[in-house]
C-alpha cells in the first residue's frame, strides 16, 4: 500500500504538471518496462540499433545509447571508451559499446543531465528509462515477458511490477517478448485485450533467438564447443530458456548460476575451475552478459580462459510481417520531429 501511493502520488505531480519534464534536443527512443529486469531491454536496443543504422534516414547520422549502468562502481555522467570495464560501465552498456563501435554509449543516473553531455549526436536510445518521468521520450517502446504476463502479477515487494500495469497505456508500441515460435491470432487479440490496450497502440510478438558460441579470450580454443559436455556460469534474472537451449546439444554436467548482474569474486573464478576440474573435457558457456564482467576478473587462469565461450543473442519478430511494420513504426514516429 505504501509503495502503491508512493507510485500514485509521483505519477499525479508529473501529470498535474508539478513535477517538471524535459525533452532532448534530439529525437529520443526509451526501450523499458512496468517490471524488474528479464524482458530483454538489451537485444532490444540492439535490434533498434541494427535496424536505424541499415535506414537510409538514420544509417549516417551519429547515434547514441543512454543508459543509467545498473550496479556499475562509478558515478555521474561517463563515456564507454575502448578501455571501458564492466565494473565503470556496467555489463550491459559496454556490451553494446563493443558490439556497435559507431554508436556512442554513455551511462548517467540523471538522465536529463546524460542527454545534454551528449552533444553532437542525432539520435538517442534510453535504455530502461520508462519510469524516468523527468525526461519525455519522442517514442516509448515497453516490453512484457510472454512467461510474467503483467496482469498475473502484483507491485513489489509482493510481486515483480514496479509500475502500475495501466501506465504500459502510455506507450506508443508495446513488444510481448520471449514468446514461442508460432503464436495464433486468437491468443495475439487476447494479449491486446488483457492488457487493454488503445486501437491506436501499436503490439509487437517478439523471441530469442540464439547466435553461434564466441570466445570470452582470445585464447579460448574452438574445439571445446563440439563438446558433449557443459559446465554453464550464468547470472541473469531467469536462465531457463537458456538451459533448455543448450540441453539440446549438450549434457549440462554442472550449472553454476548467480543473481542477475553478479559480479564475479575470485572465489566464483575458483568454484569454476573446481567445475573444470571436475569435468575436463567439458566446455564452459555463459551468457554475452556474463562474458562482460568475467573479462574483468584478475588472474582467470589458463584451464579456464581457453574453454570459457558466451552464447550471443538477437530479439527477432515472430513474421516478416511484423518486422516490416515495427521498421516503419519506427522511422515514422522519428520523422515527424525535427533533427
Amino acid at each position: 500500500m505504501i509503495y502503491s501511493l508512493a507510485l500514485a502520488l509521483r505519477h499525479w505531480a508529473y501529470d498535474k504538471g508539478f513535477k517538471k519534464t524535459y525533452k532532448a534536443k534530439v529525437p529520443t527512443i526509451c526501450v523499458g518496462n512496468i517490471t524488474v529486469g528479464g524482458t530483454g531491454k538489451t537485444p532490444h536496443t540492439e535490434m533498434i540499433l541494427r535496424k536505424l543504422l541499415a535506414s537510409a534516414e538514420w544509417g549516417r547520422s551519429q547515434l547514441a545509447v543512454l543508459s543509467r549502468g545498473y550496479k556499475r562502481k562509478s558515478h555521474g555522467f561517463q563515456y564507454a571508451g575502448s578501455d571501458a570495464s564492466a565494473r565503470q560501465m556496467g555489463d550491459e552498456p559496454l556490451q553494446m559499446a563493443r558490439k556497435f563501435p559507431t554508436v556512442t554509449v554513455a551511462v548517467d543516473k540523471n538522465r536529463v543531465h546524460g542527454c545534454e553531455q551528449l552533444s553532437g549526436v542525432d539520435l538517442i536510445i534510453l535504455d530502461d528509462a520508462f519510469q524516468y518521468r523527468r525526461l519525455e521520450a519522442t517514442l516509448n517502446i515497453v516490453l512484457v515477458d510472454y512467461n510474467r504476463p503483467i496482469f498475473e502479477d502484483r507491485l513489489m515487494p509482493l510481486g515483480h511490477l514496479r509500475d502500475f500495469p495501466s501506465r504500459i497505456r502510455k506507450a506508443e508500441v508495446v513488444i510481448v517478448s520471449k514468446c514461442p515460435a508460432e503464436l495464433d491470432e486468437y491468443e495475439r487479440q487476447q494479449w491486446r485485450d488483457r492488457l487493454h490496450l488503445a486501437d491506436n497502440q501499436k503490439l509487437f510478438f517478439s523471441t530469442i533467438s540464439y547466435c553461434p558460441p564466441e570466445p570470452v579470450f582470445p585464447e579460448a580454443d574452438a574445439h571445446y564447443i563440439y563438446s558433449h559436455r557443459l559446465v554453464l556460469v550464468s547470472g541473469i534474472a531467469n536462465n531457463a530458456s537458456l538451459r533448455m537451449y543448450l540441453s539440446d546439444s549438450y549434457k549440462l554436467v554442472q550449472k553454476l548460476e548467480f543473481p542477475d548482474h553478479h559480479r564475479f569474486s575470485s572465489g566464483d573464478i575458483r568454484s569454476i575451475a573446481a567445475a573444470v576440474k571436475a569435468n575436463p573435457t567439458a566446455c564452459i558457456m555463459t551468457t554475452e552478459k556474463d562474458a562482460q564482467r568475467l573479462r574483468d576478473c584478475k588472474h582467470v587462469p589458463h584451464q579456464i580462459r581457453e574453454r570459457l565461450f558466451f552464447l550471443p543473442i538477437q530479439a527477432t519478430f515472430l513474421t516478416p510481417e511484423e518486422d516490416q511494420e515495427f521498421t516503419e513504426t519506427l522511422l515514422e514516429s522519428l520523422t515527424s520531429k525535427e533533427r
